[in-house]
């Protein structure tokens, strides 16, 4: 590795230009893709968000944003308004959005594709059928089983969708 003096104007440059990139974001309170960082980011938390807010003390607090300040961070819980000192918070994580709907959407129609594929088998299985006992060959497939296992496997693929989890919580803030 070369030291600081065995390097060329140019590689000093490239060094002096790579330094004032890391360090300017930091210097404007941003970070490296431009967005806010460290506590001014908490100013894009919506009053009535639902937010947790973990202490120095590792309690925990969890509740509806109010409002922010330098001095700290005001949250509204069921037992009424607290206000926690800046220098006590380590994290402020803020709960997502629930897709609940759109995930249930997704489910019913990936789940009527899979009923409608598995009730169209035996119509395959029909017009490539060969000899053979095994193979259930002369009969016409079940009309009734393609009308039953599109609608139920749209069910099922709703209901799956409905139940995955979804709004996790994402970090907002953590303290250096």
């Amino acid at each position: 590795m070369k030291s600081l003096r065995t390097l060329s104007p140019a590689g000093l440059l490239v060094l002096a230009l790579l330094v004032a990139g890391f360090s300017g974001g930091a210097a404007s309170g941003q970070d490296s893709t431009g967005r806010p960082s460290g506590w001014d980011r908490l100013k894009s938390l919506t009053p009535g968000e639902e937010i947790r807010v973990v202490m120095s003390t590792f309690n925990s607090y969890q509740g509806e944003f109010e409002s922010l300040s330098e001095g700290g961070i005001m949250l509204r819980q069921t037992a009424g308004e607290q206000t926690l000192e800046r220098t006590d918070v380590l994290r402020v994580l803020a709960k997502g959005k629930s897709h609940r709907a759109r995930n249930a959407k997704i489910g019913a129609f990936v789940g009527a594709g899979a009923g409608l594929g598995i009730g169209l088998i035996p119509y395959h299985v029909q017009r490539n059928c060969t000899e053979g006992p095994a193979f259930n060959c002369g009969y016409p497939p079940n009309p009734h089983l393609l009308e039953a296992l599109t609608p139920l496997g749209a069910l099922a693929g709703a209901v799956i969708g409905a139940v995955v989890p979804t709004g996790r919580w994402h970090e907002v803030y953590r303290a250096h």
